[in-house]
């Protein structure tokens, strides 16, 4: 908790049982109020784990929803325990849960409503281990996404990311795609909503455990950025509203 600032980690998983250990063991509990760990029907033992790490929270998918389903999961558990931040973090510890201080006190401080760990600020993402054709596809639709959207990020593609309770309130998230473009969908949608976005560095890990999507998968979720970006320019401008973007 921060100046009495509720807050809460969520842990959107999926076979995530080889790596929960090392990223839960990283949460830094003297700011960390809570943990949710919403399981999207894994077929290893992750509630297992997280029921020997204590996770008291747990919700496991009789049937796989998604990620973005899974996020949708998170979030509403998380409103309905009484957050004011919330953390989004990806349980097969790509992500280093020691930026939480970070990204909190931004939010708790109300200097952000909304922070993103960027592998793309610095040399975080290369050095990390990401693939090539991933780095140059995340800059080509991020300049895209940039221009179409009026906007100075670095990446729209981060997994790592931390919201204020108004920002969730606000916005309809879970009208969104069940798959890896709800992300994406969900970024430009704060930024419809006049939200503002911070970044910070953040190192990652590409490694066997890590998940990731293949390239067939990138492939679609780069057409479901180029489709968000044009929507969203299309709704600005008030040629065409876009049923992503009605407030």
């Amino acid at each position: 908790m921060i100046d009495s600032k509720r807050i809460i980690v969520v842990l959107p998983a999926y076979n995530a049982s080889k790596t929960l250990l090392d990223t839960y063991n990283e949460i830094p509990f003297d700011i960390v109020d809570d943990v949710i760990l919403v399981d999207d029907n894994s077929t290893d033992n992750t509630v297992e784990v997280a029921n020997q790490l204590g996770i008291k929270n747990i919700i496991r998918h009789d049937n796989n929803l998604g990620y973005g389903g899974n996020q949708k999961s998170c979030y509403n558990k998380a409103l309905e325990l009484k957050a004011d931040i919330i953390i989004m973090l990806h349980p097969d510890y790509q992500y280093t849960p020691k930026l939480i201080h970070s990204m909190s006190y931004l939010i708790a401080n109300d200097v952000y409503p909304v922070v993103i760990g960027s592998r793309i600020l610095g040399k975080g993402a290369l050095k990390g281990g990401m693939p090539l054709y991933k780095y140059i596809s995340n800059r080509f639709l991020t300049f895209f996404q940039n221009v179409l959207m009026n906007q100075k990020l670095s990446e729209y593609h981060t997994g790592y990311r931390a919201y204020s309770k108004s920002v969730l309130e606000k916005i309809d998230y879970n009208t969104n795609s069940d798959d890896f473009i709800f992300d994406n969908q969900f970024l430009a949608q704060i930024f419809y909503n006049g939200f503002e976005i911070a970044e910070i560095t953040c190192p990652t890990k590409y490694f066997e455990e890590a998940s990731s999507i293949n390239f067939r998968r990138s492939l679609q979720y780069g057409l479901g950025v180029l489709k968000t970006s044009i929507a969203y320019f299309l709704s600005k401008n008030k040629i065409y509203q876009s049923n992503l973007f009605r407030k």
